[in-house]
């Protein structure tokens, strides 16, 4: 009897215990059924082996319709074939996973749905059912096909605008480039997009050094702008000015920058051609001490005049042959004041005064870092004098080297700087002068040939004073007149032996000998009338005595009278406002270059 009591015991036991599992049972599936998710667990194959009712009520399916793979009927049409896919391969590699999928509603429509999955183990590591959920993301979808809509629409905005665009993330990591960076840079959108764009685009120097410049400002927050060098399709480099800007979100944090480029090359260009004009201006400056006007009335004179006046107008290149102090200069500048240019910079190079190391890059600029010294980027005076003139003054000292660069612009109007690679081009017309003969130098080997026929379009020869002495009275009455309004002073007459002994000289230094020699007496004047210590001229030989000396030789020895003279009243004093190139009227460094030419001691004239 004990025994079938205790029998009944724990039978009236289970059965609480099964009716109590199946109440929780009914209470979890009503909770399961409610949510307002969709649950579901499927086999291990991928059939679906339960669905809740939110599921069905959603779907319109029956129970039936829903289970295996019935459920495929309401997804839609265009995202079937991925969502399998997608689903076969996390049953092959099984781990928890995301898909996104248009499910039909009762109604026939179609809403964006997120599903996760989860797998479920057993204790040997093998898939027992997969648990997941639908969440409907339809607006979330929405919202994102409208802001994708939008950046669509900003995009086909800014690939419209003609000026070069792009968007950063915080760190300053490109996002989006506009049609303007990828026509203008000839990259695609993912070489611009890559770690490597800086160096893609923008000139390895200015990379560098604005480098430190640009975290900081990134790290502010706050607008900034930086110019560097960016690379064209072709090779070339231009200026642009880059301005970023920041964009901040609602709650204030900063989520893009907005980068806009400008090309301002022809303003850098502009601004390195005024420093050099600026620089060509104070050496005119310098040599202002030569008169201004071409003054005389001899034939000889009218007939260059008559030549400047017929190729002014043109953009022939001009030879312009003559003694030392015969006036190249003044003709040059003639020439370019009658041209269409004459707006424009005329440029003056002296290639005699300097040293045959530095001349191209004097006449075409350097690159930072071309050699010792070249601390930055130079334009040439060649870039200075683009739409202009350049004078070459004494061409014929032009090394070996920087004649085939002054070919090459000639015929091709372009050059490189030094140690650069990119090519440069021109729009300059070129007056190269010389007092030597240079089919001597053709013939001797200093001097191209095919140099001499390029500069040799036009030759222009100046007579010298010798050749022009009825000009001599015009030209000492002019100079006599500008000195003394210099000086301060009063001249009305002019001695009549000094006039006889100007006529009868030789002038081997021609019109700049002369100008010394009147400043010199202006100076040294105290009276109304004007006249020349004798032996000032004397001490060379006239041109009635025979037998003449050589005019080089005549030439050279003179030179070093006046710089002596120069020196001994300026007390060996070179430079400054009473130094002896301010009595020559000629810069200092050419003075210095000629007291090294010439083995001058300038300290034995210094004052005790």
């Amino acid at each position: 009897m004990s025994e079938l009591a205790q029998d009944y015991s724990e039978s009236h036991e289970l059965s609480d215990a099964l009716e109590k599992f199946r109440r929780e049972a009914a209470r979890l599936q009503t909770l399961i059924d409610t949510v307002p998710s969709f649950l579901w667990a499927s086999f291990p194959d991928g059939s679906k082996e339960f669905l809740n009712r939110r599921w069905y009520e959603y779907t319109g399916l029956t129970l039936e319709q829903g289970k295996g793979w019935g459920w495929k009927v309401v997804v839609h049409p265009d995202d079937l074939d991925r969502l399998i896919r997608e689903w076969l391969a996390l049953l092959n590699d099984p781990k928890p996973g995301e898909l996104e999928t248009r499910i039909r509603r009762y109604d026939g429509e179609y809403r964006w749905f997120l599903i996760r999955v989860l797998p479920e183990f057993d204790a040997e590591g093998n898939v027992v059912r997969w648990l997941g959920s639908d969440t409907d993301i339809e607006d979330r979808k929405r919202a994102e096909t409208k802001l994708l809509e939008d950046e669509r629409e900003v995009r086909r905005i800014t690939d419209a605008i003609p000026q070069t665009i792009v968007v950063l993330d915080p760190s300053g990591d490109p996002l989006y480039a506009n049609q303007a960076v990828l026509e203008y840079t000839g990259l695609s959108m993912q070489e611009v997009l890559s770690s490597e764009f800086r160096a893609r685009m923008f000139h390895p120097e200015d990379v560098e050094k604005v480098r430190e410049e640009r975290q900081a400002a990134y790290a502010r927050g706050l607008p900034f702008e930086i110019e560097q060098r960016t690379r064209r399709k072709d090779g070339q480099y231009r200026w642009f000015l880059i301005r970023l800007n920041p964009f901040r979100d609602e709650q204030g944090r900063l989520v893009r920058w907005y980068a806009t480029g400008t090309d301002i090359d022809d303003r850098k260009r502009a601004e390195d051609r005024t420093r050099n004009e600026n620089v060509a201006l104070r050496e005119d400056i310098v040599h202002s001490s030569m008169f201004e006007e071409i003054v005389g009335s001899s034939e000889s004179l009218r007939r260059v005049l008559v030549q400047v006046s017929k190729v002014a107008p043109t953009d022939s290149t001009v030879l312009v042959l003559g003694e030392t102090g015969t006036g190249k200069e003044l003709i040059a500048r003639a020439i370019h004041n009658r041209s269409k240019r004459s707006n424009r910079a005329f440029i003056r190079v002296n290639c005699a005064a300097i040293p045959q190391s530095l001349i191209a890059s004097e006449l075409f600029g350097h690159e930072k870092g071309s050699f010792t010294g070249a601390t930055q980027r130079r334009l040439g005076r060649f870039e200075s004098a683009d739409g202009g003139t350049i004078f070459l003054d004494e061409v014929s000292d032009l090394p070996p080297e920087t004649q085939v660069a002054l070919l090459r612009v000639l015929q091709e109007r372009e050059f490189e700087r030094v140690g650069g690679s990119q090519t440069v081009s021109v729009d300059v017309r070129v007056i190269a002068a010389t007092n030597r003969d240079l089919t001597t130098a053709v013939a001797d080997g200093k001097f191209r040939q095919d140099l001499f026929y390029r500069l040799n379009v036009v030759p222009i020869r100046l007579p010298a004073l010798r050749e022009r002495i009825s000009d001599i009275s015009l030209l000492v009455g002019y100079l006599i007149d500008r000195y003394a309004h210099k000086a301060g002073k009063r001249i009305r007459n002019i001695d009549k032996k000094t006039m006889e002994l100007f006529h009868a000289y030789d002038w081997p230094g021609n019109i700049r000998e002369l100008q010394n020699v009147v400043e010199r007496a202006v100076i040294l004047s105290e009276g109304e009338t004007f006249h020349v210590d004798e032996a000032w001229l004397t001490r060379l030989t006239p041109k009635s005595a025979a037998p003449r000396i050589p005019l080089v030789a005549n030439l050279v020895e003179h030179e070093r009278e006046i710089l002596e003279a120069a020196l001994r009243e300026s007390e060996g004093v070179v430079g400054g406002p009473t130094g002896a190139a301010v009595k020559l009227g000629i810069p200092r460094q050419t003075l210095e270059s000629k007291i090294r030419k010439l083995g001058i001691n300038r300290h034995r004239f210094k004052a005790s």
